[in-house]
């Protein structure tokens, strides 16, 4: 399934009109992902397009600052680990965007 920018760009502002942005809808939404996938009611598939949805709309919302060549594979990354379930993300300074480590 794969959405155009536009599609997503829409879908971005009608969610963010309804406020569901909010940490507790996304805390939500990981677990219930996180208990279905563990019950064997979702697909390993489902989740991975679940996780590109959320990155997609991630990305297209990321100010041009933040955006980067490698800011949607970073997210993706990230979410991976928070969809596991048992991983830290880290620091979002951490994403390309942040300043550099030392």
């Amino acid at each position: 399934m794969s959405t155009s920018y536009d599609q997503q760009k829409r879908l971005h502002w009608e969610l963010t009109n309804v406020e569901l942005r909010a940490h507790a809808t996304a805390i939500g939404l990981v677990q219930l992902c996180i208990e279905l996938r563990r019950a064997n009611v979702l697909e390993e598939a489902a989740l991975e397009r679940i996780k590109d949805a959320i990155a997609d709309q991630v990305s297209v919302s990321a100010t041009r600052a933040m955006a980067s060549k490698n800011y949607r594979r970073d997210v993706r990354s990230r979410l991976d680990r928070l969809f596991a379930g048992d991983q830290e993300v880290g620091s979002a300074e951490e994403l390309s965007f942040g300043a550099p480590q030392e």
